[in-house]
């Protein structure tokens, strides 16, 4: 599976836990609207040929309709039971927790994406590859921008907006003591843009390689399936020693600076939070009744 087809779904499983949207009714818009918005994102990555469309409209058809069906009641039934836990205080140890509870329910999405895509990363040829190598330049190039700014205080004034739009979005308008708190906090923090970059495109070239071995060796499904999952995995947890511990360290940050955001929260802003998670939840819920009608109708 490319590069492009995991961040695409990436994108769609974490839709409620990274906290991004601005509201209910977008997360609904854009879940109704992923298999369209996937095949958009795709193909600008790939550049798919006519014979090679079909498939893989058909294959990203099929991991929607299994998501909204079998993945997302556990996706509501975790926002609840967060929702439920942060009336009080947290600590870093808890947000940690919840972490690795997200990587465990969205695994299974993965893995499905893997086993649909197979089919299709073996159907692209050089041509695409040389493509997908060019829109990773592209994309690489936009990431630069945005967060490898040469000025640093340019790259922290654009970290402490990022920062501040997501945590407002959960929590509502912060007060000065806060945005104080969060920029002390990312001054803090071992985030490295320029490693993140590094290993970006280890894994783009990583992941043309692998395309490349297994169409030279003509691998069959089972083998293709397997050295995709690697891939992931590699995305996930970085098979480089050095950079691993570069991510247990940000997560060790990151989830001291998450908790002590939300112990520095008045009850305002807890109650604004409770009802966000409460939406994408509802949201969560209302697309498996839409589901279930439609199933009944066919």
């Amino acid at each position: 599976m490319p590069h492009a087809l995991r961040k695409s779904l990436t994108r769609i499983a974490l839709i409620a836990a990274l906290l991004l949207f601005s509201g209910c009714s977008m997360l609904r818009l854009s879940y109704d609207n992923g298999p369209q918005l996937a095949w958009w994102w795709l193909d600008g990555y790939v550049d798919f040929s006519r014979e090679q469309a079909p498939h893989a409209k058909h294959a990203i058809h099929q991991w929607f309709g299994w998501h909204r069906a079998t993945q997302l009641p556990e996706y509501a039934d975790w926002l609840a039971a967060i929702r439920s836990r942060i009336d009080g205080e947290l600590t870093p140890t808890q947000v940690c927790s919840w972490s690795d509870e997200l990587q465990n329910i969205i695994a299974p999405a993965f893995d499905h994406a893997v086993h649909l895509g197979t089919p299709v990363a073996l159907r692209l040829n050089e041509t695409q590859w040389r493509h997908l190598e060019k829109r990773y330049a592209k994309s690489n190039q936009e990431l630069r921008e945005d967060f490898l700014q040469p000025d640093p205080e340019d790259r922290l004034r654009a970290s402490i907006k990022r920062t501040v739009k997501r945590i407002e979005n959960l929590y509502g308008d912060i007060d000065k003591a806060q945005r104080r708190f969060i920029i002390a906090s990312l001054e803090a923090s071992p985030f490295n843009p320029e490693a993140w970059l590094t290993e970006r495109q280890r894994r783009q070239q990583e992941t043309l390689r692998t395309l490349r071995q297994l169409a030279a060796e003509s691998a069959v499904p089972e083998q293709a399936t397997a050295s995709l999952r690697k891939l992931i995995e590699h995305t996930h947890r970085s098979d480089d020693p050095d950079y691993r511990a570069y991510q247990l360290k940000l997560a060790e940050h990151t989830c001291g600076f998450i908790a002590r955001m939300h112990n520095s929260t008045t009850p305002v802003q807890r109650q604004h939070a409770h009802d966000k998670l409460k939406g994408w939840e509802t949201d969560f819920r209302a697309l498996m009744i839409d589901n279930r009608m439609q199933t009944a109708l066919e």
